[in-house]
This record gives structure tokens, sequence and C-alpha cells, in this order.
């Protein structure tokens, strides 16, 4: 599935941030990833908001990009990544109850439990005995997960008619212009950059953010929202992947087990089941009768129970 390439993406994250880009700047990194990859598409469609989406395109970049990243980055530094990690694990289940209120979609008790198995995976494989908790960071966890999830099911319900590149760009400026003044406050002026540090914030505004948001977007479009959710628990699998294959950390067997749960809850999440129920209905006989060209110009099938 192309959407679940976005995750994939996001899930290198934690691997450019530490090895290129400058510490304790994670603010300064949610605007670099998010400003130039909207006004980027912007320039490159040439469409503008009309009418009521220049509200909405503020509304879904704040959700989206701006609040969540600004969320995610607070309860990161604030959290070891295993907990921060874990408590984001629970958008699946957010988005799926919010779906089942804004868009009238059944929630059902395989959806719940899917969720449920999936934040037990994250949990195994990216939590760590040692971990701290703090009350701050655990908010701002659980408040990135409240925010993105309503960015997720609002998404659904507005769709716009403007191409996917330019909504994409709307939303990704927005969410940039609403981090630009708090970066600033928080952060201070705009350090100097090396070729390292700008290398590493280019691919997380080309990819990270103008491709991975355009490909999740586009699979908002055509599936239902708790579908295209649970593909974000790639995240942390190819977080901890990149990790042990490069970063040479250590992959132990409670973690291999996670990130199987987590692969079966995806899994699980993406297979229509009622295809399943159908194949094992029982088999109906079924008699044809023949009627008068006069009454109706073809046959019908007449079914009876068995």
């Amino acid at each position: 599935m192309v959407t679940a390439i976005a995750p994939m993406l996001w899930g290198t994250t934690y691997l450019v941030t530490t090895e290129l880009l400058p510490a304790h700047r994670p603010l300064l990194a949610a605007l670099l990833r998010a400003l130039p990859a909207g006004l980027l598409l912007i320039a490159i469609t040439r469409v503008l908001p009309r009418g009521s989406w220049w509200w909405r395109s503020l509304v879904l970049g704040t959700l989206n990009i701006g609040a969540f990243n600004a969320l995610l980055f607070v309860g990161a530094y604030r959290l070891p990544g295993g907990v921060a990690a874990t408590v984001g694990a629970i958008q699946p289940l957010l988005v799926a109850l919010l779906s089942a209120g804004l868009l009238r979609q059944r929630l059902s008790l395989r959806t719940v439990l899917t969720a449920m198995a999936g934040v037990f995976g994250v949990g195994l494989l990216v939590l760590r005995a040692t971990a701290h908790l703090d009350a701050v960071g655990v908010l701002a966890a659980v408040g990135g997960a409240v925010v993105m999830a309503f960015g997720v099911v609002l998404s659904k319900r507005w769709t716009s008619p403007a191409p996917l590149l330019a909504t994409t760009g709307w939303q990704l400026a927005a969410g940039g212009l609403v981090l630009l003044p708090v970066a600033f406050l928080v952060e201070g002026a705009l350090p100097a950059l090396t070729l390292r540090n700008l290398a590493g914030y280019s691919y997380l505004s080309l990819f990270g953010s103008a491709v991975a948001y355009a490909l999740w977007f586009r699979g908002l479009r055509a599936l239902a929202p708790t579908e295209v959710t649970f593909l974000g628990l790639l995240s942390p699998v190819v977080a901890t992947t990149l990790g042990w294959l490069v970063l040479d950390q250590h992959l132990t067997v409670l973690q291999a087990i996670g990130g199987f749960i987590v692969l079966a809850a995806l899994v699980s999440a993406q297979v229509r089941w009622s295809t399943w129920s159908t194949w094992s209905a029982p088999r109906r006989r079924s008699r044809t009768v023949l009627v008068q060209p006069s009454d109706q110009a073809f046959a019908e099938c007449v079914r009876d129970g068995v």
C-alpha cells in the first residue's frame, strides 16, 4: 500500500535528527520541516485556497502539522523515546472513536482490540523498564495524539476539490506559519547551520513532509481514517530497525515480539473481514424461472432458502 510509505518515512526522523540536526532545537526542526515543504508545493501547483478553505486549511494545518509537531517534540524531549512512542500509539483508537462520532462509522470490537494490541506491541518494541514518567511530557504526548486524531478525521470530513498536492501544501504552510512565532519565542534566532544540518533539514522537508504528507492525505481520500492511522504504527518499527542496522543498537527478543505484534495488528486492521464472512456463509440453491417476453425482457433469478 502506497500510504504505508508515509509513516515509514516518518520512522527515519529519529535517525536523521540524532545524526544530522543541531541539538536542542526541536521547534526549529518542526518549522523547517513544514514551512519550506508547504511553500514548495504551493509554488508547484500555483493553487491557493478559496472561500471556506482558507480557515479550514488553517485548522487542519494547525492540527495535523503545527500543534501536533510542537506537542510531539515537547513529549519527545521530556520523556524517553519509548514512552512517547507508546503514548502516541493510542492514536488509532482515538481516530476510531472520533470516526464513530463525527463520520458515523461503525466502531467494531475488532478495531478496539486491534488498537490495544498495537499499543501493547509498540510498548514491547520501544519501552524500557528504566523509563521515568514526566507529567508535562505525558500530557504533551497525549495532546499530540489527540490533535492529530482530530486532524485526520476532519481531513476525511472536509474533502477539498483542489488537487492533492495543493491541499497538502496549504496545510504544511499553515502549520509552519503557526510554528514560526512559537519557535522564535522559545528557541531564539536561527543558529549557524552546517552543510550536515542543511542536508538533514532538506531531507525532512522534502521526503519527511512534502512526499510523506502527500501520500498520507492521498490515503485519507481513498481509505477509512482508522485504516490509515493504523499504518502509523510502522514508524516505531522503522525507527527501531534503523537503530539496529545503522546505529548498532541491540535488538532484544521482546522487541522482536513487539514488532511482530505491531505487524499483526496492521494486517488485522487492513483485512476486510466481511469478505471472509461472505466466503464462509452457506451457499443457497437457486432456480431460474422463465417468464414470457411480454412480461419481462430478461429472465430473473429467484432465490429460495435452503
